[in-house]
């Protein structure tokens, strides 16, 4: 389903409970974003990896909360995909592990759908404060 009220096209998921006065969509875009924060508020993550467009619109300023996380729903059932900048010293699989558990129970909380699976794709090692 596509949201074109103001010239916008992006998917939305719908959700809603037994007991709903009325519908609730959810942008892909507003589920990206919970993963990422998630993700990033997890120790030994130095940042989302994203395109070299969201790399430099990031350095002059402008955050993109959703960039490095790819967001599948299929019947009401979600699967994230996150690209990842640790940072160095820590244990990759401890790190994406505890990404991996943050990372589904927001989304699961924030949202009530289901989350299948959280696949992590370490695209660098952030060697700022090895010095």
């Amino acid at each position: 389903m596509a949201d074109n009220s103001k010239g916008i096209n992006r998917d939305t998921y719908t959700i809603s409970g037994d007991d709903a006065v009325g519908m609730v969509q959810i942008a892909d875009e507003v589920v990206a974003i919970i993963a990422g924060l998630a993700a990033t508020d997890v120790e030994g993550v130095a940042s989302m990896a994203g395109n070299i467009t969201n790399e430099l619109v990031g350095k002059l300023g402008m955050k993109n909360l959703s960039k490095g996380v790819k967001v599948e729903v299929t019947e009401g059932v979600v699967s994230v995909t996150l690209s990842l900048n640790l940072k160095y010293g820590y244990a990759i699989p401890k790190v994406s592990e505890k990404v991996q558990e943050k990372v589904k129970m927001s989304i699961e909380n924030m949202t009530g759908m289901a989350v299948s699976d959280v696949n992590i794709e370490i695209a660098g090692v952030n060697l700022e404060n090895t010095k």
